[in-house]
């Protein structure tokens, strides 16, 4: 489907005007300490070829409003899907439950021009028939890589979201986020056994990388690859060893371990095993780590985020000491710090929360393949999938999708069920190594919390990591 959309009438249409929802946000928010009045709407598509036809083709459009108070520690919020004065007159009756202003009112957000990617829909621009031709021919091309290939999955999304900030002073902001992603999955099967491999890429910017021939194939080739390798896979082992991880996507575990522990949030409530710890040693020296949501085209980036506050580098730990958290102007008020550009939300219909953008490790000085010659005997962990941590301990499990034995500095067998299990605060202490190849992941992620999921980033060099306990199936 090709449209021209204007994020003007989108938002606005004939039932309010921007001087109607600048008048509306001054007068629900007047007993609030901050707010604001958040218009979305977002256009979004989805492919899913599979089993050699194409099984999904979606198309939907969504609209509405989010309106939000807060006085001292409370929030107020209301939502709707009709975006009229009326409504908003309505959903501000909810905040007349919220206690008076408390008189400690924030500063609006800095106000910024800044564009970390293009302002066009990625839907318009390719008919609906390339699409699925694109499907076709990524099916075809993985079948025919190798005999033993048995299914293969594609899929293609992408979304267009206009949103508009309108806070109770007069801050107005608008940002315009094209989103994309290809997805390639294959099952391969010998002498009875099965093995899956998967790899994607996106980011937000338009269809145009995607369809490139150097790209869809790499995501081919990495996918089977993947799942030849497993068919070959021996039992992982299990107990406490060295583990190399690989640079990029493994940096999803320091996303979990560590990430969501130096949300400002939970440690403004105390539950956080980083709570307090401001200046403590929290990692081994050399260990840097650093949010940042001001990366142009990056699936985890933002111009602005959800409160109109522009994204920034924020260094949460240098050299191995705790320098800060991410904070959304909530939490930044409460703990007397500026906001960092992390107020996010999954859609106008959720309150924003401190949540990360493109959280990685910065690279080190060594050499990765003189890393993995120091393991005497350990596994490498090239890749992973689910994985799951629990802030207050920190405590982590991860599974890995890709991992070999390591053996004498050289790569053995691949193995198959090694789950690395350890927590956040210790893990980083372990550290013995970080090589000089930083890499971010391939813009596929997508982070939960609360009951939202928004897109992320995540990225590491090499690390050797001492002492990390491997759940095995030998």
């Amino acid at each position: 489907m090709t449209e021209t959309l204007d994020p003007h009438a989108l938002l606005y249409g004939d039932k309010l005007t921007p001087q109607e929802a600048q008048a509306l946000a001054a007068e629900t928010l007047a007993r609030c300490d901050d707010g604001e009045l958040y218009l979305q709407f977002t256009a979004a598509e989805s492919f899913v070829f599979d089993d050699g036809r194409l099984k999904t083709a979606d198309y939907s459009r969504d609209s509405g409003f989010g309106l939000r108070g807060v006085s001292g520690e409370m929030t107020g919020f209301a939502h709707a899907n009709e975006i009229s004065a009326a409504a908003i007159r309505r959903a501000g009756e909810t905040l007349r439950l919220l206690d008076p202003a408390t008189g400690s009112r924030p500063a609006p957000p800095v106000r910024s021009n800044r564009h970390l990617y293009t302002d066009a829909s990625p839907l318009d621009m390719i008919p609906f028939a390339e699409k699925v031709r694109l499907l076709e021919s990524i099916d075809a091309a993985a079948r025919a890589k190798d005999p033993r290939i048995r299914q293969v999955t594609a899929s293609l999304v992408g979304s267009w979201s206009a949103v508009e900030i309108v806070r109770p002073d007069g801050f107005v902001a608008r940002d315009l986020r094209p989103l994309v992603r290809l997805n390639v999955s294959v099952v391969a099967e010998h002498n009875g056994r099965r093995e899956s491999g998967s790899f994607g890429l996106g980011g937000r910017y338009l269809y145009g990388p995607l369809f490139e021939e150097s790209q869809w194939t790499r995501a081919i080739d990495e996918a089977v690859s993947q799942a030849l390798i497993n068919l070959e896979a021996v039992a992982a082992p299990a107990g406490e060893m060295t583990v190399l991880l690989g640079p990029g996507w493994p940096g999803v575990l320091l996303h979990e371990a560590v990430g969501h522990g130096l949300e400002g949030d939970f440690n403004r409530k105390g539950t956080s095993a980083f709570s307090g710890r401001i200046g403590e040693r929290v990692a081994a020296p050399g260990v840097t780590v650093v949010d940042d949501g001001a990366i142009t085209d990056r699936r985890g980036s933002l111009s602005i985020d959800d409160e109109g506050t522009p994204t920034q580098e924020t260094v949460l730990i240098e050299d191995g000491i705790l320098k800060g958290y991410m904070q959304d102007r909530l939490n930044a008020r409460l703990m007397g710090v500026e906001p960092t550009g992390n107020g996010r939300r999954e859609s106008y219909q959720h309150a924003p929360m401190p949540r990360m953008t493109n959280t990685f490790m910065r690279a080190g000085n060594d050499d990765p393949a003189e890393l993995l010659g120091r393991m005497k005997k350990g596994i490498f962990a090239k890749a992973f999938g689910g994985g799951q941590v629990d802030i207050v301990s920190g405590k982590f499990t991860f599974t890995c999708t890709e991992a070999y034995l390591v053996e004498d500095g050289k790569l053995g067998a691949p193995i198959k069920g090694a789950t690395l299990i350890g927590d956040g605060p210790s893990v980083l202490t372990r550290v013995s190594g970080i090589g000089n190849d930083l890499a971010l992941d391939e813009g596929v992620g997508t982070c939960g919390k609360g009951g939202q999921s928004v897109p992320a980033g995540v990225g590491q060099p090499t690390l050797l990591v001492e002492g990390l306990t491997v759940g095995g199936t030998a």
